[in-house]
This record gives C-alpha cells, structure tokens and sequence, in this order.
C-alpha cells in the first residue's frame, strides 16, 4: 500500500554550481528548513564528486527533510578538485540542463516519498529552472547571489551595445576611456567606466558578456527575487531595481538573519557548503594573535592571478612584517608549476600561515583580524561588513569590480589596489590599515556598517521583516 503524501511545503534549490553561489543558497536553504519547508538541494553531479571528495559519504546523505540531488552539467567528465571553467559552464548549463532537470522535478511529482514540489528556488543565473518551473505550473522564486550595484550594471549591456561602449577594440582605448565617470545610470553612484561588471570585452561572442547580458533580464522578470544585502545598505539601487520588479526581498546577510535559528545546523556537517576541505587549525593560530592586528587574504573560488602577481602579494606581505592568514587555493595561479622560493618562507616564519581553504565566516569573526585583502566576491564583502572588518580590495572580474568601486568610494570601508599590483603597495596598504590613521578611520566605519547590518537583522529590523514576507507571500505559506 502507498503511503500518504505530505502536505508539508516543498522547496527545490537549484545554486549555480559555484562555490559563492552554493554557499548562499545553503545558508538560505537551511534557514528555509527550519521554517518547516522540505528542502531538495540540487547539486551538479561534478560538485556533489567533489562534496564527497571533501567531507566522505556522510556529507551527502541528507536528512529526513532535506535531502540532495544531482543534475549533469553537460561537461566532460572531471576528477579535479577546482571550480570548472566559468564561461565553458554557463554555456553548458544553459544550454544543457534545462531537460535534465525538468526530469528531475517530475520524478520528485511522481514520488510518494516525499512532498508535492510547491516552488524552484533557483540561482538568479540558472534561468532554465525558473522555465521548467513556469512550464510544469510551479512557483518560482530567484536568489540573485551577487550585488545590488553589480545587478544594476548587468543590466546596462544592452545600453553599452548601443552606445558603442563595448566591445573593446584596441588596448589603447582600454587605458584611455576605464577612467570615465559614468554618470547615466539611475541608481550608480560614484561608478567609472572600469567599475562597470565584465566590460573589458574584445568581442560580442565573449560567452560571460552574453550570458550575463540574458540572465540578469531573465531574473528580473521572476515572481520575486531574493537577494542578500539590507535595505540601508543598497537603498538607491534597490529603489531602482523595483521600478521593473516591485518583488524584491532584501534578507540578509544571510548569516546575521540565521542567527534567529540556532537549530539550523541540526543534522549538518560543520563544513557547511564548502566543495574544499576546510582547515581549523588556522582558527586555533589566529587565537594567538593581538586585536585587529591579523591581515587575512582570500581571493576566494574563482580569481586566479599570475606567477609574478603572486610573488608581489607574498613579498608585500612579508615585507610588512605583520602577521597574516592567507588562504591560497592550489590552482590560484594560472601557472600551475608556479612556487614562491624557501627564502619567502624563511621572512615569514611564525607569522605567516598559508593553508587552501577555511570557514571564512569564523575567521572574519575572530577578534585579531585587522583586514582583508579580498577579490570582493559579494558573499565575502557582506560578510565582512557585518563582521566589521575593513576591505583591501582586488577585484578580479564581474560585478567583484563594482563592488570594490562601493566598498572604497560609497561605503568608505575599503581601500583598492592596482590591478597592475606590485609588493611597495601591498605593504603601504596594510601597514595603513593595520596601523594608520587612515586605517583607524575605514575601520570605525566598518563598525557603523556592521551595527547597521545587526539593526537590520534583528527582531523588528528590514530583513528580518522581509524575509517573514517572503515566507508569507512569495512560498504562499502563512501558518508561521
């Protein structure tokens, strides 16, 4: 005899298959959970490997209410622990994973084992879940996982292509127009043609350019969008943004607002989401270390950088003589064969601690970070804002450059690089931030921001108010 299906809510998740993209759709998705939702987390099969790989068999398992699914890609087959060439898999999961996953969403219709689906919660990117889900008469809703302001210049392709403004068409123009203020666009402040998300293109063929272009628009015609930022944070763009969809909730950060559901981690691993495996013991070494005095460098998941920028960071470091966390991803540089010499290690010694992957929103939380020399992904800029800590920042591509242009000139919680970087400014910079009065300045502002991020979080505050909202009206679930 079957069983009985459950009336209980029914939330697919579908990240793109990207570290920062995954790791905000698990904190929401485990937030979501606790809320009473069943939650099915779709993984590509290449990541759902590489979460084995990491944290063994247990890691994907799930839970009686929350379980894991796969979908292909549609790339070749890989064993290598690295996030897959980004323009190669935007162009393969737009184009190939829409059946793959309509597939999967009518054998979780057909199953008596678990609820009814009830809604797609897709990654703003993943645009072929929300069509599955409007062609099978499915609610849909979208978490854009990137900035407010990296959105806005998303959606200005369509004006660059008309303006002449891309593509690039000699190196020449590039070092003569980056520095131009742009000043048309309704809800950018303080924005240069350089800031402006993925610009630098030679061609309209560049797959990013293109995919970018088609995504942003396609989500901005969703039933609601998610995103993870706070109202006073983002107040002009967003009042941008619902001019064209009024369905917008501003949640986060996502961090903060879990903090309302300390059961949230009940059954999980405490890896997180992580697709490497994590080191603690850093955590354990920062203890070791004054207040605000630890320079903490992540350039996250996807930036990558040459043989030469590598040894200008480590010497810049080194020669600041100030202790510092730098987490170093094996495949940081394109130059897979690239070593920095024993003589850096020597400088360093005791000081220095240099490790593959971390549990960045404890790191960020310890009491002897001073600064982070970031990429600006938006999970690690919101996180840092509401940890309070001041940003260096080097931004490596998309809207990581709008966001570091916010971070320095609208927020003022952040200085940048050059990308052309070189050893004297690392050194100048961090020795400021650590030490300056310049420093000390940027660093009071990064805790007005993040006592405005808990405001905003707690009991009564915008996102804690929007996310019940969101509960409410966009799940259409209002026994909370």
């Amino acid at each position: 005899m079957e069983s009985p299906r459950t009336p209980k809510s029914h939330i697919v998740c579908v990240p793109y298959p990207a570290q920062g993209h995954v790791n905000a759709m698990m904190k929401l998705a485990k937030i979501l959970r606790c809320m009473g939702f069943y939650i099915t987390f779709v993984n590509s099969e290449y990541n759902h490997r590489r979460f084995i790989k990491s944290h063994g068999e247990e890691f994907v398992k799930g839970l009686p209410d929350f379980v894991y699914e796969t979908i292909p890609d549609g790339l070749p087959p890989s064993d290598k622990d690295a996030t897959q060439n980004i323009p190669l898999l935007c162009d393969s999961t737009r184009k190939t994973c829409y059946g793959p996953f309509r597939e999967l969403v009518l054998k979780l219709e057909c199953s008596v084992d678990v609820p009814p689906v009830t809604c797609v919660l897709a990654d703003g990117t993943m645009g072929f879940a929300g069509r599955v889900a409007r062609d099978l008469g499915i609610p849909e809703v979208q978490l854009w996982t990137a900035s407010v302001c990296g959105y806005l210049g998303y959606l200005q392709y369509h004006e660059l292509l008309q303006q002449g403004l891309v593509p690039f068409t000699d190196e020449k123009g590039i070092d003569e127009t980056l520095n131009i203020t742009i000043d048309w666009i309704t809800g950018l402040s303080n924005i240069r043609r350089r800031d402006l998300p993925f610009i630098r293109v030679s061609s309209l063929d560049d797959i990013l350019f293109d995919f970018l272009k088609f995504e942003a628009q396609d989500c901005l015609k969703s039933s609601a969008i998610i995103m993870n930022t706070f109202e006073e944070l983002d107040e002009e763009g967003l009042e941008v943004l619902r001019v064209h969809n009024p369905n917008i909730y501003t949640i986060g950060p996502l961090d903060l607002l879990g903090s309302h559901f300390p059961e949230k981690e009940k059954g999980f691993m405490p890896v997180g989401s992580s697709l490497w495996k994590s080191d603690t013991n850093c955590l354990t070494w920062l203890n070791k270390w004054e207040h605000s005095s630890v320079v903490y460098v992540n350039f996250g998941s996807i930036a990558v950088m040459t043989e030469q920028q590598l040894k200008e960071f480590a010497w810049g470091l080194a020669n600041s003589k100030l202790p510092f966390l730098w987490i170093k991803r094996e495949d940081v540089v394109t130059d897979e064969s690239a070593s920095l010499p024993q003589e850096f290690f020597d400088e360093i010694k005791n000081r220095g601690y240099i490790t593959n992957w971390c549990m960045q929103e404890k790191v960020l939380s310890h009491p002897s970070l001073g600064v982070f020399l970031t990429h600006c992904g938006w999970n690690s800029t919101v996180e840092a804002i509401y940890a309070g800590v001041p940003m260096i920042c080097w931004p490596f591509f998309t809207d990581q450059l709008t966001n570091s242009r916010y971070v320095c000139a609208n927020w003022e919680i952040g200085m940048e690089i050059n990308r052309d970087v070189k050893r004297e400014e690392i050194t100048e910079l961090v020795t400021e931030m650590i030490m300056g009065e310049k420093g000390k300045e940027i660093r009071h502002k990064s805790l007005e921001w993040k006592k405005k991020a808990i405001k905003a979080t707690n009991v009564g505050g915008s996102s804690y108010n929007n996310f019940h909202k969101l509960i409410k009206k966009a799940f259409s679930c209002n026994d909370i």
